[in-house]
């Protein structure tokens, strides 16, 4: 972590910080960090990852990871490797590992419990007809004609579901709460659905699978969380939430701690207290594991980790360093107000953790040739440059020269505009770190196309000679031509061409909005020491950008690097951010 954005205090920090106070849950603080494993984690998740391990962090507790793992129609053991990754490449290890299907016997034994004291019963509604009994914001709900079946055929029903004895969606097990709450998620919600379907974990011991809302909160409880906290959208389920753990009665639950005993897992320490935070948003960019899914399966992306896509995993093989996403997090924040958060500022981000971390290097991704005409056929020699212009811990590094060197074609210009003060006919510009050279003359095609440009070197104006102090607008980069070791270079950009590719209002979708310039392949040269960097290695390419040597194709004689940022803004730049 080089270049940290100090913590600062928000809502649920001083919630933690009155609750130690206070004595509440003991003092303790024990998060979770609970993703479903039906896709992979994109930046959004990243929030929810620093927020929960880091207030356990800050204040001494522990946080769990906790796969969701109730839906097994969606899940996937790539999804559980891909997000184990994930969170500790982001810089975080978790206290225990944990899945709700550790749980189902317990998810189970509640049901039961709520059957028997009424307050739960087996519904043979279909998922339509729920639907229309449900009613609407403005109109109450109408209670399902099995809500009054006795305790004692429910209590069949419900373990008949259990072996098997019915098919998917012939019944589910809903609580009886209020069919006429304006709070829709209050409504007589479903519990459980029946899915024969093989689970990762459990195989084929369940053929009823818990609701979301039923499980996340015993989850919480048995595994003694404090501060359960989540994004926005569960607001509206809190109610149904605290209303589960109170009927539940966990602590008091009848033969729950032999089950909890028998899973080696402790009995429930306390009542979770659910805390809701705003999303983290980006303009630019869709975050939503559908659409995003979408792009891998109908091959607009190039996978889960194409760098363009807003997954961890894609932005890591792009080159955005942890503490990055890490410091984006600290500075926007954690509050209850949504918006969206500028991708320039994690493109900022991006930048400074880079300029701080990352050795310099010398390559050219649009060569043009330039030949040192008053050098001598065959000149070689190595120069010593610094690998880091802020930093001398760094040290430094020789780079090969000779009388043919490798230029990006826009710092020539045979007709330039005012202003330019790089190379032109007749015209002087520094070679970094060489001395000042003098373009004479040009070679071209027959179709008039720059091919090379013969120059002059003033030898009064190398290094450590009087001549080096001559004053001269413009200094460019170079690799020396004989030396450079030929790249695969692969500039990248945003994914989309407008700031918020979810509008659907002009009859577009996201599809429509894919920015068909946001991947583009060159060849590249890069001085030797550039090449022979391991994979995943972030360097600045001076004045092209930050780039970093691809986590799965480089290799030292067949280097392929990803650009992760441009050294400034070039959308703002460009206007079209």
């Amino acid at each position: 972590m080089t270049n940290e954005t100090p913590l600062h205090n928000h809502f649920i920090r001083q919630i933690v910080i009155d609750d130690r106070a206070n004595g509440k849950h003991g003092g303790r603080v024990a998060t979770r960090f609970p993703p479903e494993p039906n896709g992979y984690l994109h930046i959004g998740h990243a929030k929810s990852i620093c927020l929960n391990f880091g207030m356990a962090q800050e204040f001494g507790g522990r946080c769990n990871l906790r796969f969701d793992d109730t839906n097994p129609t969606k899940e996937d053991v790539e999804y559980v490797e891909s997000i184990q990754q994930d969170v500790r490449w982001l810089g975080f290890e978790w206290n225990e590992l944990r899945h709700a299907s550790d749980y189902f016997e317990v998810f189970y034994q509640c049901a039961e419990k709520l059957v028997g004291d009424g307050k739960a019963f087996v519904c043979d509604l279909s998922a339509e007809e729920v639907r229309a009994y449900r009613g609407t914001l403005t109109e109450a709900g109408r209670n399902s004609p099995f809500r009054e079946r006795s305790v004692e055929e429910n209590l069949d029903l419900l373990r008949r579901m259990r072996a098997g004895e019915f098919a998917d969606g012939a019944r589910t097990v809903r609580v009886k709460i209020d069919m006429a709450s304006g709070n829709i998620n209050l409504r007589d919600p479903a519990i459980y659905r029946i899915r024969h379907v093989e689970h990762q974990n459990t195989g084929s011991a369940w053929c009823i699978y818990p609701m979301y809302d039923y499980a996340h909160c015993i989850s919480d409880a048995v595994e003694g969380i404090t501060h359960s906290l989540c994004t926005l959208e569960f607001e509206d389920h809190r109610p149904l939430y605290e209303w589960f753990l109170r009927e539940i009665d966990l602590p008091n639950h009848p033969q729950l701690a032999a089950t909890l005993a028998e899973r080696g897992l402790a009995a429930p320490l306390g009542t979770p207290q659910q805390i809701e935070f705003s999303r983290l948003n980006l303009d630019y960019t869709v975050m939503s594991k559908r659409k995003l899914m979408t792009l891998v399966e109908e091959n607009l992306v190039e996978g889960w980790d194409d760098p363009r896509m807003p997954t961890l995993s894609g932005v890591r093989r792009r080159g955005f360093p942890p503490a990055a996403i890490r410091q984006l997090c600290e500075r926007v924040g954690v509050t209850k107000q949504n918006s969206v958060i500028e991708f320039s500022v994690l493109e900022g981000c991006v930048r400074e953790e880079l300029d701080a971390s990352a050795a310099r290097r010398l390559a050219v991704i649009d060569p043009l040739k330039l030949v040192l005409t008053n050098l001598p056929e065959g000149h070689a020699e190595t120069l010593v440059f610094s690998n880091h212009p802020k930093n001398e811990a760094f040290g430094t590094r020789q780079v090969p020269f000779g009388r043919e060197l490798w230029i990006e074609r826009e710092d020539f210009m045979e007709v330039p505009p005012k202003g330019f003060h790089r190379l032109v006919p007749g015209g002087e510009v520094r070679l970094r770190g060489v001395g000042i050279v003098k373009c004479e003359s040009l070679q071209k095609d027959a179709d008039g196309h720059v091919l090379a440009l013969q120059c002059t070197l003033d030898l009064d104006t190398r290094p450590g000679l009087p001549g080096a102090e001559r004053k001269i607008k413009g200094t460019i980069h170079w690799v020396s031509a004989t030396h450079a070791v030929a790249a695969e270079i692969r500039l990248y950009d945003r994914l989309f061409s407008v700031a918020d590719p979810d509008d659907d209002s002009d009859g577009k979708t996201y599809r429509d909005h894919l920015n068909r310039a946001s991947r583009r392949v060159v060849q590249g040269w890069l001085e030797p020491a550039a090449a022979a960097v391991p994979a995943e290695t972030a360097l600045q390419f001076e004045r092209l950008g930050f780039f970093v040597a691809d986590r799965h194709d480089h290799a030292a004689d067949r280097p392929v690097f990803n650009r992760a940022v441009t050294l400034r803004d070039s959308w703002a730049k460009a206007g079209k951010a």
